[in-house]
C-alpha cells in the first residue's frame, strides 16, 4: 500500500545560514520516508518559488540567488506523493545576510623592542559584521588562542625573550562567513640599541665640562697668567 510520506527536512547544502548579497545558496529538500514519486515545492514567505519531481527519496536540490533583503526567507518545503492529502511540510528556514569584513590592521605602540621587555600588538578590522574572531601567528605557527570581539581591537602581549622573538607577526580576523578570513600585513619588531648612559645624564655631564672650560678661560688672565709673571 502507500506509505504517507514523513515531514520533510530543508536545510542549506552549504551548511550556513549566513550569506553575502549576489552569492548563490542551495537548498536541500527531503522526506525521510514515504512511498514516491515525491514532488517538492519550495515557497518563499507562502509564495511557491519552484517545484521538483524526485522518483525516489532522494532530495530535490533548490538553486537561489540572494540578490536583495527580500530574498533573505522564510523559505519552506512541501513534499506530496499520490496519498499524502495536502501535502507535508517542511522547517522554516531565514537566511542571515553578512558584511564581509575588512583587511585587518596589527599595530603596536612601539616598532622597537629590547631582550627583556613585554611588548603589545593589536588586531582590528575596520568594517565587517560582528561579532569578529581575531588570532595571532608569529610566522605560520599560531601564538593565541581564537578571541571573538565586538568593535574593540583583539590584543596580545608579548615577552621579547631571545631573538627569535624578533620574528615576522600576522593576525587573522573571520566573521561567520565561510572561507571569509582574511590576514594582516607582516609587522616586525627591530631591536632597540641599548644605551649606557641615558641622555639626560650625557647632556648634564656636557653642561659640567663647558662650564669648567669656561672657568678655566676665565681664570688664565687673573690668576695663572699673574702668577706666573711673580714668579719670574
Amino acid at each position: 500500500f502507500p506509505e504517507m510520506l514523513s515531514n520533510p527536512r530543508l536545510k542549506p547544502v552549504q551548511g550556513t545560514l549566513n550569506v553575502v548579497m549576489n552569492q548563490n545558496v542551495t537548498l536541500s529538500c527531503n522526506s525521510d520516508s514515504g512511498s514516491p514519486p515525491v514532488r517538492y515545492t519550495l515557497f518563499k514567505r507562502n509564495q511557491k518559488v519552484s517545484t521538483l519531481n524526485r522518483p525516489d527519496l532522494t532530495p530535490s536540490l533548490f538553486n537561489l540567488t540572494i540578490n536583495s533583503a527580500s530574498d533573505l526567507g522564510e523559505y519552506k518545503c512541501k513534499a506530496e506523493n499520490n496519498n499524502t492529502s495536502g501535502g507535508k511540510y517542511s522547517n522554516s528556514l531565514s537566511f542571515t545576510l553578512l558584511e564581509p569584513i575588512s583587511k585587518p590592521v596589527l599595530s603596536s605602540p612601539t616598532s622597537q623592542a629590547k631582550k627583556g621587555q613585554n611588548v603589545t600588538l593589536s588586531c582590528l578590522s575596520e568594517n565587517g559584521s560582528l561579532p569578529i574572531t581575531y588570532i595571532f601567528f608569529k610566522g605560520t605557527q599560531s601564538i593565541s588562542s581564537q578571541v571573538m570581539m565586538q568593535k574593540e581591537a583583539a590584543e596580545i602581549v608579548l615577552f621579547i625573550n631571545s631573538s627569535s622573538d624578533f620574528g615576522t607577526y600576522k593576525c587573522r580576523a573571520e566573521n561567520g562567513l565561510r572561507r571569509n578570513a582574511k590576514y594582516s600585513n607582516g609587522f616586525n619588531f627591530t631591536l632597540a640599541e641599548e644605551r649606557r648612559f641615558s641622555q639626560p645624564l650625557i647632556i648634564s655631564l656636557g653642561l659640567i665640562l663647558l662650564l669648567f672650560l669656561i672657568g678655566l678661560a676665565l681664570a688664565i688672565p687673573f690668576f695663572i697668567i699673574p702668577a706666573y709673571k711673580a714668579s719670574e
